[in-house]
């Protein structure tokens, strides 16, 4: 799940890179399969796999394929059961790393900001030059149009260089007091941050001279191309960099920062011969996450096996585009990293959160712009960053009221979700399949918990939607009921995004009982 019957090919590995060419790569990986039969397949390390005419080929070290159960809710959880809870006396961080594939449960959850309110982000707005003035400016409009107050990313280049993790004073004369607005606001505050250091930077000779960047096979500093250019890499192995990277955030801490987003340590940025201890790229790629766990406000962009972890989960920056390469992706995407055990998923920016794309667009299609929301509205996070008081008109604006207003009316059980999957490892938005085999093709819908679907529009145009309910009896918004399984069409004009709630039958009371007391 969710490839179902698709041709599908990835090394978890990550391929070696060519010059002038990304390393393959997800954002999100584990080496972890499983199936809708109840089967799974892990591994010590990461795996190349192929599905291909009903096959699926698997080739690694430490391959192992096991059974739990025959549905794909019993695979998953035979995944949770031979990871053992976090505060096991027999399960400790480092042997469930080595096991791979692993959920771990009993953790805690990520700062609740997260979920209970919008995140907004600066990277649309104001790439590459965020500005006091302008952060506090795209906040107070989003304000004022309505929307709801929520974590504040701002994103790129709000430092003076890559690894100078200190607020360029030109463009923040205040840092302290834009935080002390912001929190009185009723938001909080992130930093975007990355691993990269530039290598033409006093940061850069610091620690160059202290040994804290990764070396490559020849002994010297290693220098990765990532998307912003050429760079050093904190050495993630090197327990000294680590204390050095935290001691940045701490400092920032102290000027009011509430937390981070951690962009790169992708694993194409690491090789297999750098020096590294004996960790390899994956376990490179952990170290950023595990670095992030420290703070309870936080973001990944990517992971390697950190199932269960307090960690929220972005996919991969998103074009604004219908169909299966823009808008049609969202839903797989997120069933793919919440069957993984990343529980903490976010479906990109609204809008779209690929720079260039969105550099390329003439026009917002305001349209798409709704229609992402409402997908995003009841994920486990929903984050903007084109800002809708600028780019919408009256209509559209109110319909992504609508939906934060849906999002807020089922935020209490959104939390609850959230605190089941850190006790149990049940992901937060499931797919169909989750609760009624049979339906693994279904996967521009998604249910809640196991009493909430979930059939956000994804087509252009479209007023209405075809809607799959599993077993049970379901109703609309409207009161009409509907007896699952069954498949039914539903309105959804521009402003509608289609919810059923599953309606439990409450018992007679027993003898005894009083009438309150009944359940």
């Amino acid at each position: 799940m969710p490839y179902g019957t698709a041709e599908f090919a990835r090394d978890l590995a990550g391929a070696e890179p060519v010059p002038g060419r990304a390393a393959e790569g997800s954002n999100q990986a584990s080496p972890l399969l499983i199936s809708s039969t109840g089967r799974r397949v892990q591994a010590d390390g990461p795996f190349r796999f192929r599905f291909s005419e009903g096959a699926l080929e698997v080739t690694g070290v430490g391959v192992r394929l096991e059974t739990s159960g025959e549905s794909l809710r019993s695979a998953l959880q035979g995944a949770v059961d031979a990871t053992g809870p976090v505060d096991s006396a027999t399960t400790s961080a480092d042997a469930a790393a080595r096991r791979g594939g692993t959920i771990r449960v009993g953790g805690p959850l990520p700062d609740r900001a997260l979920f209970s309110g919008p995140q907004y982000n600066s990277w649309i707005e104001q790439p590459f030059l965020p500005t006091q003035d302008g952060v506090l400016a795209y906040v107070r409009r989003l304000l004022d149009a309505g929307m709801p107050p929520g974590v504040v990313m701002i994103d790129d280049m709000w430092s003076v260089d890559y690894g100078n993790w200190t607020f360029d004073a030109a463009r923040f004369p205040d840092p302290a007091q834009l935080a002390r607005t912001l929190h009185d606001w009723g938001c909080r505050l992130m930093l975007w941050v990355v691993p990269y250091i530039s290598s033409d930077s006093p940061a850069f000779r610091r620690l160059e001279g202290a040994g804290l960047l990764l070396r490559g096979a020849d002994g010297h500093t290693a220098l990765r191309r990532w998307w912003n250019g050429v760079s050093a890499v904190l050495d993630l192995s090197n327990p000294q960099a680590v204390q050095w990277f935290h001691e940045q955030a701490d400092a920032l801490c102290a000027l009011g920062v509430d937390g981070f987003k951690f962009d790169g340590a992708d694993v194409g940025d690491f090789r297999t011969d750098d020096l590294t201890g004996g960790l390899r790229p994956v376990d490179m790629c952990r170290q950023w996450s595990r670095l992030a766990a420290r703070y309870p406000l936080s973001e990944m962009r990517a992971s390697w096996d950190m199932g269960g972890q307090p960690l929220a989960q972005r996919v991969q920056d998103t074009p604004p585009a219908w169909g299966e390469a823009g808008l049609g992706s969202l839903i797989p995407r997120m069933i793919a990293q919440s069957l993984m055990g990343y529980a903490y998923c976010c479906p990109d920016m609204v809008g779209g959160g690929e720079i260039n794309a969105m550099r390329g667009q003439h026009a917002i299609d305001q349209e798409f712009f709704v229609r992402y929301a409402q997908v995003a509205a009841l994920a486990p996070m929903i984050q903007f960053s084109a800002s809708p008081a600028r780019v919408l008109d009256e209509e559209h604006l109110a319909a992504v009221m609508s939906a934060l207003q849906t999002r807020e009316h089922q935020l209490g059980r959104l939390l609850r979700l959230a605190e089941h999957a850190a006790r149990t490892g049940e992901p937060i938005l499931r797919p169909m399949a989750y609760h009624q085999p049979g339906l693994e093709d279904v996967l521009d819908q998604f249910m809640l918990g196991e009493d909430l679907v979930v059939a956000p529009v994804t087509e252009r145009g479209a007023r209405s939607r075809r809607v799959v309910l599993p077993s049970g009896t379901w109703a609309e918004a409207d009161g009409r009921r509907h007896q699952g399984p069954t498949t039914i069409e539903v309105d959804a004009g521009l402003e509608v995004l289609p919810v059923l709630t599953r309606v439990r039958e409450r018992r007679p009371a027993a003898p005894g009982e009083s009438g309150t007391g009944a359940r």
